[in-house]
């Protein structure tokens, strides 16, 4: 009880773990877990990395025609976990990286998590070194997998894992598998769990594709003016601002507490946990918000998750908690911007940005303050 109760004083969600790996679940290496800084962009992913995502989308159905819900925002969820898209390397015109991206020797010595050995199958010619196997690329494949799944997008000849058209075509086509459905939530969590055995890895690499869906779709706010239109510009306008729990206030973003039910430490953060940014953003149109997520469902008319997300309207408050129904149990708090999309400063590590509303667990319904 007093873990709930430390939980839900400040709201925000628990950290996603940054499962990574080639085909195994293991982790070579902690992530940048950045969020989506712009609407409507997605501003961690370098520009060339995001053409060759929307390049293989196109080219994936000459390879599996059967495949349906292939989309850019899937293949960069994989890439930001398995490579952070290649930042840090020179991306060139032809979409060869350099320097390539390799993963540590899969040799069981315990190097990055790996327990066992992988021997070599490609002589190097792939993963550099004839002594064992790694992952290769931006997104991470085995030598031996790309030789199943490989293919030539630029029209040179040669399917290179480390080439960026060529990299994202072949993730498309071993997550189209036989001809998935990747609209469909359960068989587009199959694709991941084939692409990393792990259900940590499954749920990470879902966050940041609803996360990249979301950031695809401009906020329509042309319908929107008067005190509704403050609130939101308002939240629109931290977008980028670090995520620090226990921070932001009234007056804006601030420093935040220690620490969080995971041990994430707001401190040394100038910025906002998610009910400091629904109190920010209310704060301009003179409505004053308890600072926590729970107490805030108590204001206003509510709207009963029961009714689903089609009865929110922009500038609603959107509540998650661990038991719905119970508000109690209420976790996390974001402001509605319409169109399935909320602001949400979502839990640390990331930043303020736009979401999809499901992606927060335990859905709880709204509030409406104006």
């Amino acid at each position: 009880m007093v873990a709930l109760l430390m939980f839900t004083a400040v709201c925000c969600a628990a950290p996603v773990g940054n499962a990574i790996g080639a085909y195994v679940a293991l982790k070579t290496g902690a992530q940048d877990d950045g969020g989506i800084a712009e609407g409507g962009s997605a501003a961690d992913i370098p520009p060339r990395m995001l053409t060759a995502y929307k390049k293989a989308v196109q080219q994936v159905g000459k390879h599996v025609p059967r495949c349906q819900g292939m989309r850019w925002p899937v293949l960069a969820g994989i890439a930001k976990v398995e490579s952070n898209h290649a930042v840090g390397r020179s991306i060139a015109d032809n979409g060869d990286i350099r320097p390539k991206v390799y993963g540590v020797l899969l040799n069981g010595s315990g190097a990055g998590g790996n327990t066992t050995v992988f021997p070599d199958t490609d002589g190097g010619r792939w993963d550099g070194t004839a002594s064992g196997e790694r992952a290769v690329g931006p997104f991470q494949f085995l030598p031996s997998t790309w030789e199943g799944v490989g293919e030539d997008a630029t029209g040179d000849q040669v399917a290179d894992p480390h080439n960026a058209d060529d990299a994202a075509l072949g993730a498309a086509i071993y997550l189209c598998g036989g001809g998935r459905d990747l609209n469909e939530r359960a068989q587009l969590e199959a694709a991941i769990l084939q692409y990393n055995h792990s259900n940590e890895y499954v749920a990470n690499v879902l966050g940041w594709i609803d996360q990249y869906t979301a950031a695809a779709k401009d906020p329509d706010l042309k319908n929107v003016s008067g005190k509704v239109r403050t609130v939101l510009d308002a939240a629109l306008s931290q977008r980028g601002v670090p995520y620090s729990w226990g921070g932001g206030s009234a007056s804006g973003k601030s420093y935040g507490i220690c620490c969080s039910p995971g041990g994430s430490s707001g401190a040394n953060i100038k910025g906002f946990d998610c009910s400091g940014l629904t109190v920010y953003a209310y704060a301009k149109v003179g409505v004053q918000l308890p600072r926590t997520a729970a107490a805030q469902a108590g204001v206003g008319q509510r709207i009963p998750a029961s009714l689903g997300t089609s009865a929110l309207k922009p500038g609603d408050l959107v509540f998650y908690a661990d038991a719905p129904g119970h508000d109690a149990t209420i976790y996390h708090v974001g402001i509605y911007l319409g169109s399935g999309q909320m602001v949400n400063a979502a839990r640390p590590g990331t930043v303020v940005r736009l979401d999809a509303v499901n992606t927060m667990s335990g859905y709880a319904g709204g509030a409406r303050l104006l």
